[in-house]
């Protein structure tokens, strides 16, 4: 019974845009504790007890907060299902983490990792490898660029298709990633029943994100990159932010320039609203320098 709403409440959520998919997987989790427990209808206890299963306090508490969306909305239909109290686990606000804004040498030292990931002769060390430069030479989303398809390679660029907010986009590329993309291709077409994802792995299918992600997280630990586990660090989405900030740093100072490589910008990464980049934007030295450049000569024209 409890699958069933949850069907209906995913279609409901696709319905208004929401593409739920992290939400969707972890409330199929819950679904599956509690069905194995018996359970018909949500029980409190075992809401608690499926939330606290993690290894940090803020994804208990992400737990809990989607579990009670999905209480209280079945709850307005039957009363029988119970609604975890919000504080169950204290007073708790989500928090946007702090990117890591990644220098070249990191990432050259984790592509170079992930090209030595085994068994020799796999691909799998090439594709993570290849990913991730794709994702700091591009800004892409990890979704997006898992979800390219070998039609999606064009001679303009790569075509993103109808990804966050429902958009398309087509993201050009600087030659030195074409040439990169190009000898992955070829790696590529070496993969037996390789299918239409421009990422595949040794059975030729699109490798999962938790799969390439626990990769990652592998080779981030062995370069000394990340900490150990259980240990907050940088992560793949990263790699957006830092292609963000880079690019700003690469910026001419001139306001006007900077406000027309903004809306470019936020045209790129394909946000619906200009205003949702500067939420990529973090603080480095390079960009405290052209701040205080900028600074310097605004008091200069007010004083002229």
């Amino acid at each position: 019974m409890l699958s069933r709403d949850l069907d209906t409440y995913v279609v409901l959520q696709r319905a208004r845009g929401l593409k739920f998919t992290t939400q969707s997987g972890l409330l199929r989790s819950f679904v599956a504790f509690a069905e194995a427990a018996g359970d018909t209808h949500i029980r409190t206890a075992h809401a608690l007890d499926w939330a606290a299963g993690t290894v940090s306090r803020n994804q208990t508490c992400t737990r809990l907060a989607i579990v009670r969306r999905f209480a209280e909305h079945l709850a307005i239909v039957d009363p029988a299902h119970e609604v975890p109290p919000a504080d169950a686990f204290g007073r708790w606000r989500f928090e946007r983490r702090i990117p890591h804004i990644y220098s070249g040498a990191e990432i050259a030292t984790l592509m170079a990792a992930a090209r030595r990931l085994g068994p020799v002769g796999t691909i799998r060390g090439q594709t993570l490898a290849t990913l991730i430069g794709l994702l700091a030479a591009t800004g892409l989303r990890v979704s997006e660029a898992l979800g390219l398809e070998l039609e999606d390679v064009t001679a303009e660029g790569l075509v993103v298709r109808e990804t966050k907010f429902r958009k398309s986009r087509l993201v050009p590329l600087h030659p030195s990633a074409w040439a990169a993309l190009d000898g992955y291709m070829r790696r590529r077409s070496e993969v037996r029943m390789a299918g239409s994802a421009l990422f595949v792995g040794d059975r030729g299918r699109s490798p999962a994100y938790v799969t390439l992600y626990a990769l990652f997280l592998r080779i981030g630990r062995e370069t000394g990159i990340r900490g150990l586990p259980g240990e907050k660090g940088p992560r793949l989405h990263d790699l957006r932010h830092t292609f963000a900030v880079r690019s700003l740093e690469a910026c001419e100072g001139d306001r006007r320039a900077i406000s027309r490589h903004m809306l470019a910008l936020a045209t790129y990464l394909g946000h619906a609203d200009p205003s949702h980049t500067w939420w990529y934007l973090q603080a480095t030295p390079t960009l405290m320098r052209h701040i205080a450049d900028a600074g310097e000569a605004l008091m200069a024209e007010g004083s002229a």
